[in-house]
């Protein structure tokens, strides 16, 4: 049914979508095609036959996952003596580059296990929202590493995710605009007690510095039950960057209140030009020093083809 990866020596266990669709077993197909275009971003077709065959299966082993981490948790209770019986948020990362389809494998995710019985309230956060502010990257002069492990306030996502995991109350995440490119200061998603918290963004399995002390936590990915790294060829990628970038062009550049308001003024051949060196100078150079090294740390890696459609599924054995 399986094969390796690259070698005897792979954690992975690596799946062709017809392989993988054959363990979609008994799941019921719960979502419409009305539904699914409604959740898909710009310029990506997911089409019906990949939800059945990729993302179906893959509720049904997050749902199992999240059960076994429930009893897992009301058993640790129970030996420490704890009266605690609520549920613990199941929390999963999702990573991968910029354009490779992130927030739309999240939506599709969270619709799906949201159909589930035992998990009803399925949340999705995206790590975006913990960019330090512009005027804090122009101070440092980060802006040109907007997307980089240095441009985020770490310390405020790790709070988060620590209050989300003990199962505090309405926890607030910080909104970015992709539209004014900065975060609203006054804007913020509400986090209360999901069954599952999807968290989606660039470097989220980036590991940090091991501390000198042994005591803090080091790694946003420590507080992940289960991790997926969206993957495709960085040049695929690329094509798609730039045929989202001329898009939004014809799109939200063109409000005059949009901080990329100036790309929708000049011709296509500049305004390609000018989406080719955004990728090469900034996305290319954060894919290849930052995101990619951190693919081998995923529970989970989809690959995806030239045409957005995931053709292997890599799962690490436990």
């Amino acid at each position: 049914m399986d094969q390796q990866a690259t070698g005897n020596l792979s954690p992975y266990r690596v799946f062709t979508k017809e392989q993988w669709g054959e363990l979609r077993a008994d799941t019921p197909l719960t979502l419409s095609r009305e539904e699914l275009r409604e959740l898909q971003g710009m310029n990506e077709r997911v089409s019906m036959d990949e939800v059945v065959k990729i993302y179906l299966p893959l509720s049904r082993l997050l749902s199992l996952y999240v059960a076994a981490t429930q009893e897992l948790f009301l058993a640790t209770e129970t030996f420490l003596g704890g009266h605690d019986q609520k549920k613990m948020p199941y929390i999963i990362g999702l990573a991968g580059s910029v354009a490779v389809g992130k927030s739309t494998t999240a939506r599709i995710l969270q619709a799906l296990l949201a159909r589930w019985p035992n998990l009803p309230k399925v949340d999705i956060v995206p790590t975006d929202g913990f960019l330090l502010p512009n005027a804090v990257l122009e101070k440092e002069g980060l802006m040109d590493k907007k997307g980089f492990p240095e441009s985020y306030d770490v310390q405020t996502l790790l709070r988060f995710l620590s209050d989300v995991k003990a199962g505090r109350r309405q926890v607030q995440a910080p909104i970015y605009s992709h539209f004014y490119y900065d975060v609203l200061p006054t804007d913020f998603i509400e986090v209360d007690q999901p069954d599952v918290l999807i968290i989606e963004g660039l470097n989220v399995l980036q590991p940090g510095r091991l501390p000198k002390d042994g005591e803090a936590i080091p790694f946003v990915s420590d507080f992940f039950d289960f991790s997926i790294y969206l993957d495709a060829d960085d040049e695929i990628i690329h094509r798609w960057y730039v045929e989202r970038f001329m898009q939004l062009r014809k799109t939200a550049f063109k409000d005059p209140r949009s901080y990329f308001h100036r790309y929708s003024q000049v011709e296509d051949k500049e305004a390609e030009k000018i989406a080719h060196r955004i990728w090469k100078q900034t996305n290319l150079t954060n894919l290849r020093e930052n995101i990619l090294p951190t693919r081998q740390r995923a529970n989970l890696i989809l690959s995806k083809g030239s045409d957005h459609a995931i053709e292997t599924v890599a799962l690490r054995k436990l």
